[in-house]
């Protein structure tokens, strides 16, 4: 039997080298695919551990332990990409380099880290392989993309799979869980809108596009208020408005970026489409043109629900019962690893971060240039990485 007070003992004796790891990475964030330096310092951790850490595809760091060979294998993943957020959160590690992590993907980082280091010292209890995976781009939903192709689940190939995220606002420590559907799937789009350009004193000369592509944002309103069920979950953002670079000149060309969420491909899929026919039918009427494009994109996250028992069990046995708590649904945010989901049974758990009762400083909102999340979970979240796959690998 794997013993959960052994494990959460040895969580504490790292805790000020996870702690230390989360501030190097706070310190220092980058956006995107391409994390040198996030990457390096990753890689240069695990090899100090004595692993041999492989970057199977830009800034994708891989790096497997294996106790006894039983041929089974699970996935354990965290996420290291930040935001092109300036930070304004009171911390003495503050970032200073105009990216921000605002969404908790150092916090992921540090406690797979930490997860490593108990995963060497438990290795004896090992009846089977961790493949430890680090990577890039969540936010832009390629990162989990480049890893499966550029082969992460080769060699061995694992049977599950798991990853965890932080969530501001809820207690900390507290587990979120919740089984099927768990996160919509997201869509991220931009709609061109070309005009004529011209004086702004004669707009009768030119055709103004972002008249244009006012229009359209209102137009696209209408795809959740009159195409789609009340009761059928369905979200059209518009996140990006630009055009024009001087108030007296109507410019050639105006931008619209923007997403879709729902819990359905199939209706992901046909918002999009209508997003292009509205564009160009609204922009034909105004004597314009537009096209929508899709940028990225990711599905809705199905986690295995007989994995997620598991999962939450073993949660239940490391911090108590009364610290998990299981979802009935799902919500509109939207996470890359959704990808993994479709190639082997998964289970995406969420770990409070803390609340403003607890600290003022803590319960932002994601994404928010002033979130601070409660480092006292780190080492909570390493003991979950790694009892978690103690114990799935044992069959316990």
């Amino acid at each position: 039997m794997i013993d959960a007070t052994a494990i959460l003992d040895s969580a504490e004796q790292f805790r000020s080298e996870i702690l230390a790891d989360r501030r190097n990475l706070h310190r220092s964030p980058e956006v995107g695919t391409c994390l040198p330096e996030t990457s390096a310092y990753v890689k240069r951790r695990l090899t100090a551990l004595g692993y041999e850490p492989e970057e199977i595809c830009e800034s994708g760091i891989v790096a497997s332990i294996t106790g006894e060979d039983t041929g089974r294998c699970i996935l354990l993943r965290a996420d290291m990409d930040a935001l092109r957020i300036t930070e304004q959160a009171d911390l003495a590690f503050r970032s200073e380099n105009g990216a921000m992590h605002a969404c908790g993907h150092d916090m992921h980082a540090a406690m797979l880290l930490g997860a490593a280091r108990l995963l060497r010292a438990h290795q004896n209890e090992l009846k089977g392989t961790v493949k430890l995976v680090f990577q890039p781009d969540e936010e832009g939903f390629t990162g989990a993309k480049a890893m499966l192709a550029a082969g992460v689940l080769n060699d061995p190939r694992p049977q599950a799979g798991l990853a965890l995220h932080v969530n501001s606002g809820t207690p900390s420590g507290l587990v979120l869980c919740g089984r099927g559907t768990f996160m919509a799937g997201c869509t991220l789009f931009r709609v061109t809108v070309r005009g004529v350009g011209c004086h702004g004193a004669m707009p009768e000369t030119g055709v103004d596009p972002l008249n244009i592509a006012a229009h359209v944002y209102l137009a696209l309103q209408t795809i959740t208020a009159r195409e789609i069920a009340a009761k059928t979950p369905a979200v059209v953002t518009i996140g990006k408005f630009s055009g024009g670079e001087a108030p007296n000149i109507i410019p050639q060309e105006a931008v619209l970026e923007g997403s879709i969420r729902t819990f359905d491909r199939e209706l992901s899929a046909k918002i999009m489409h209508r997003i292009g026919v509205i564009a160009k039918g609204t922009a034909e009427a105004f004597r314009g043109s537009a096209a929508a494009e899709e940028l990225a994109s990711a599905p809705p996250l199905i986690n295995d629900p007989e994995l997620v028992d598991s999962m939450a069990g073993f949660a239940g046995e490391l911090f108590g019962e009364r610290s998990v708590y299981p979802l009935d649904e799902g919500g509109m945010g939207s996470e890359d690893f959704a990808s993994y989901t479709y190639e082997l049974p998964c289970a995406y758990l969420l770990l409070g971060a803390g609340t403003a009762a607890e600290d003022p400083r803590f319960g932002k909102p994601m994404h928010n240039e002033n979130v601070v999340f409660n480092e006292d979970i780190l080492t909570r979240g390493a003991a979950l990485h790694a009892f978690s796959a103690l114990k799935w690998l044992a069959g316990e």
